[in-house]
């Protein structure tokens, strides 16, 4: 592996590491205060690493819902990665599928950006494995700081911290609604749908998620086709 490509992706990717510290550490506290132990929650990091889903799988464990559909739930919301992996495909130079396969783990939405603007020649395998090793040590790391910060709040605090959930929830979101009417109407349909599913018990929890986040998503995709066909 070329060092120096190694190097310049370790610098690359410092801007993510620094970005997931609040993020990261807030997982940690909120599995925490979940029940999730120490070794559980660096275990999801490990694992899963991706920071949408984690959040996620943190309500529904709360909630009671079966692993199974946990795991589902996590499978739909990170499906975008395989359109992310496929296009970085191209901007990669060529190398062994099972180094592709290893960095091909460590895509998330930020590496994703920081890989894909690169300007130049295609990247190599190496300046992509030294953006992925430091944004995901990072956000191990941080998952276990925050665990740790969370095992020694007061109890009342780490009772009270479940609302913060929900907070974080409204923060990823509310962001991507400014200026976009196609992310407002998502979350309007889907909220709506899984308001129905929740006040009527005909769906889970779990599954009320899943039917709610995949009806809104087909429901749009064919409004915005239809408009384009006229």
């Amino acid at each position: 592996m070329n060092g120096r490509e190694f190097s310049s992706g370790l610098k690359a990717g410092t801007s993510i590491a620094v970005g997931y510290f609040p993020i990261a550490l807030t997982f940690g506290l909120l599995a925490k205060t979940t029940g999730l132990s120490l070794i559980e929650a660096v275990a999801m990091s490990i694992f899963v690493y991706a920071g949408a889903a984690q959040y996620i799988s943190l309500s529904l464990i709360t909630a009671g819902v079966a692993p199974a559909v946990i795991v589902l739930n996590t499978f739909i919301v990170n499906i975008r990665h395989f359109l992310m992996t496929a296009a970085l495909n191209e901007k990669m130079q060529p190398d062994d599928r099972w180094k592709k396969a290893l960095y091909a783990f460590g895509i998330t939405d930020e590496s994703f950006s920081v890989l894909a603007t690169q300007k130049g020649n295609k990247l190599s395998t190496a300046f992509a494995v030294g953006v992925i090793v430091i944004a995901y040590g990072s956000w191990v790391i941080f998952t276990a700081i925050g665990h740790l910060i969370g095992a020694n709040l007061p109890q009342f605090l780490q009772a009270s911290m479940s609302i913060a959930l929900y907070a974080m929830f409204v923060g990823l979101l509310v962001p991507s609604m400014r200026g976009n009417r196609k992310v407002v109407s998502l979350a309007l349909i889907a909220g709506a749908v899984n308001s129905l599913f929740y006040f009527t018990e005909w769906l889970s929890t779990g599954w009320a998620i899943m039917v709610s986040t995949l009806a809104s998503a087909i429901f749009i995709e064919w409004i915005s086709r239809k408009g384009v066909a006229h």
